[in-house]
């Protein structure tokens, strides 16, 4: 019942002064909204990040060249031939395809217009790697790898930016390094950044790469050689073959340092994670100054209100309140103005997080934040955290006032 009766009088005094309330919880609102949006945001990054790279498969590894960890003397590069000596099944048993991939930017032309977008050479074992799927047309085939063949698989934004429509457009002639080029596939759509969106991508034969956007006519050097194992369980036997392979390939003696690295999802997913963590600690660190500033507000006009207040607290002492009671009093008050401010900024933040994501479905960008019940919880209880942490003095001062010097107070 005393509780009940300290909640009553702590509502009946922030109704009292609705528009000053108001105004002290607008930085807690601020605060906890900011950070409930931007650990959603973070979240649906995350996921939206997690499930583009394991939509290529969890079987799935990456040999490119140099080693990041070690200098390398006289590194070699990357070869065509790599590619085939990998897809040898007698000494790699748990790699089923290797396909090599070199990548590059050029312009691609239609009419008077053009788009720079990323270039990118493969053969017909890239799709079924990389779980490309064909809106329409066919994909690269070996035939066509073989006789650097003029024809190119594009994006479905590549096609609505330059021939203003994603569909109906097989047979379309595109100019790439002003050599023309047969459209004779586009891709499903993906989505993503514009930095990072598969639907932009062009893919044309390697060898035809090679020839006419690289101008490396002769050469095998490729940028990363892509490679799938058996299944997700022979990942890590498919990568020691793959070692053991490339070192016999690049003649490294056993005392040198491998001249390539070798890096499978799992590593990508471990990066991504860690850059988005880090991104949404830091950001929601940032957010989390409201809070302080909120805080500090309520600790303000806690100040102001026991100053207001000082004869009320005087007549409370003269009739047998307690230094506890005093404080218990405004303690609530404080708590129960972050409270407010705390359930405000959730509908805040949700409202925010909920923006976000139709502008980015707007954008084609696969983000979809998620707004978590621990993140709900965290932002409410250290939102009353902060109301009873900066209440504190202000109590404090209220229960130790002398009566009498209260009751003479004007």
């Amino acid at each position: 019942m005393k509780f009940l009766r300290v909640l009553k009088e702590a509502i009946g005094s922030v109704n009292a002064n609705r528009t000053r309330s108001f105004l002290t919880i607008l930085g807690i609102i601020i605060g906890v909204g900011a950070v409930i949006a931007l650990l959603a945001i973070g979240q649906g990054a995350q996921a939206a990040i997690s499930g583009q790279i394991e939509s290529i498969g969890t079987n799935v590894v990456y040999i490119m060249r140099g080693n990041r960890s070690e200098m390398v003397t006289n590194p070699r590069d990357l070869t065509l031939s790599d590619a085939q000596t990998l897809e040898n099944r007698t000494r790699a048993p748990h790699i089923l395809r290797a396909a090599p991939v070199l990548m590059g930017n050029s312009s691609v032309e239609f009419g008077g217009d053009s788009l720079s977008t990323t270039i990118i050479g493969v053969d017909s074992k890239y799709q079924a790697i990389n779980s490309l799927e064909l809106a329409e047309g066919t994909y690269i085939t070996d035939s066509q790898v073989d006789a650097r063949a003029s024809v190119v698989v594009i994006g479905p934004e590549v096609a609505k930016q330059l021939l203003g429509k994603s569909s109906g457009v097989v047979g379309t002639i595109l100019r790439i390094n002003d050599y023309p080029f047969r459209v004779i596939g586009v891709t499903v759509a993906k989505g993503g950044s514009q930095f990072n969106n598969p639907d932009l991508n062009v893919y044309l034969p390697l060898t035809s790469m090679l020839m006419r956007v690289e101008h490396k006519s002769g050469s095998e050097a490729v940028d990363y050689i892509v490679v799938q194992a058996v299944d997700s369980q022979s990942v890590s036997l498919a990568i020691q073959e793959a070692n053991e392979i490339m070192r016999d390939a690049h003649r490294l003696s056993p005392r040198q340092k491998n001249d390539f690295t070798i890096t499978n999802q799992e590593d990508f997913l471990s990066i991504a994670n860690s850059i988005t963590n880090v991104l949404t600690l830091f950001l929601s660190g940032i957010a989390g100054i409201s809070l302080l500033v909120g805080g500090i507000g309520i600790m303000n006009i806690m100040l102001v209100s026991v100053t207001e207040r000082t004869r009320e607290i005087g007549v409370r002492k003269a009739l047998g309140a307690r230094k506890f009671d005093i404080m218990l009093q405004f303690l609530s008050e404080s708590a129960l103005l972050s409270l407010i401010g705390g359930v405000l900024g959730i509908g805040l933040g949700w409202g925010l997080s909920s923006l976000v994501g139709w502008i980015a479905a707007r954008s084609g960008t696969p983000l979809q934040p998620a707004m978590g019940l621990n993140a709900i919880l965290l932002a409410t209880l250290f939102s009353t955290a902060v109301g009873v942490f900066f209440g504190w003095y202000p109590a404090s001062r209220a229960a130790n006032l002398e009566p009498v010097e209260a009751l003479r107070y004007e």
